[in-house]
């Protein structure tokens, strides 16, 4: 799955990242190994986060990286996993380098919010990625009065029930477009992470009609998924970040993402087809 993850090491992240960034495409590093057993396999996690986060400006100026709480001991100790999450944004704000929060399985989900919403007022910076396809999506953007949050807008990954989340894609596509929308009007730098050409134009569209500066907000991707599309976008002059995994766990990380949802599965023979 070369396409798909960089390699196992952070040597290897950086080498994808300067290719990339030749290509006038941004990274967001993301170590892989989601769930963790014990607090010393998160400790773990937290160094190896804070050893990318010291080399970042030598080796990748504007790159990012993005955390799981799952990875950060959520599941484990919350406050712990707090203490982690604010480990690694003291280093970064230090250096000047952005975190990126991912949002996971509802079965943390409210977790995450939380630690997110206790960190966000000494760091505004920090970007939590919003589900689309979840019921609460509008009601928890809608929850943040005194500061407005950075966001990634995806659609969702995980197999969620009928309760928690919207089930036809349709649907799914529909809110995202809402949501993208509603984000362009009341959110500060949105990131949009989606391979959808509908909603990418939904984008394009409500940035022209706002008046908005095409460097105001930026697409996001996954890496080895639509190149093509992203050197387009870059072309057109709008940001591009990409969602780069690295780390030895790349094979359970990638068959649980096609557990989660088959449909990821027709994502990625697309994208070896289409490029």
């Amino acid at each position: 799955m070369e396409r798909y993850v960089a390699g196992n090491g952070l040597l290897d992240a950086w080498r994808v990242t300067e290719k990339l960034n030749s290509a006038g495409i941004d990274v967001s590093l993301d170590l892989l190994g989601e769930s963790v057993f014990d607090l010393a396999q998160s400790k773990a996690a937290t160094q190896e986060y804070l050893g990318a986060i010291e080399e970042i400006n030598k080796r990748a100026p504007g790159s990012t990286v993005s955390v799981k709480l799952s990875q950060l001991g959520v599941a484990i100790d919350p406050q712990q996993c707090a203490n982690n999450l604010k480990s690694l944004l003291q280093a970064a704000d230090a250096q000047g380098v952005q975190v990126e929060v991912d949002m996971e399985h509802s079965s943390v989900g409210r977790a995450t919010l939380q630690i997110f919403k206790g960190i966000l007022s000494d760091y505004p910076q920090t970007r939590l990625a919003i589900q689309a396809n979840m019921r609460q999506t509008p009601e928890d953007l809608l929850s943040f009065t005194d500061i407005k949050p950075r966001i990634r807008l995806v659609k969702g990954a995980f197999d969620e029930t009928v309760d928690n989340a919207l089930r036809s894609a349709d649907e799914v596509t529909e809110q995202y477009k809402y949501l993208s929308r509603w984000a362009l009007t009341h959110l500060p730098d949105p990131a949009f992470g989606t391979h959808d050409d509908k909603c990418i134009d939904v984008v394009k569209e409500t940035a022209r009609e706002l008046g908005l500066d095409k460097k105001s907000f930026e697409f996001q991707m996954l890496y080895g998924v639509r190149r093509k599309l992203q050197d387009e976008l870059v072309r057109d002059g709008y940001r591009v970040r990409v969602y780069l995994p690295y780390g030895t766990q790349w094979y359970p990380y990638l068959m649980r993402r096609m557990a989660e949802k088959p449909a990821n599965l027709l994502l990625f023979l697309r994208s070896l087809i289409g490029g």
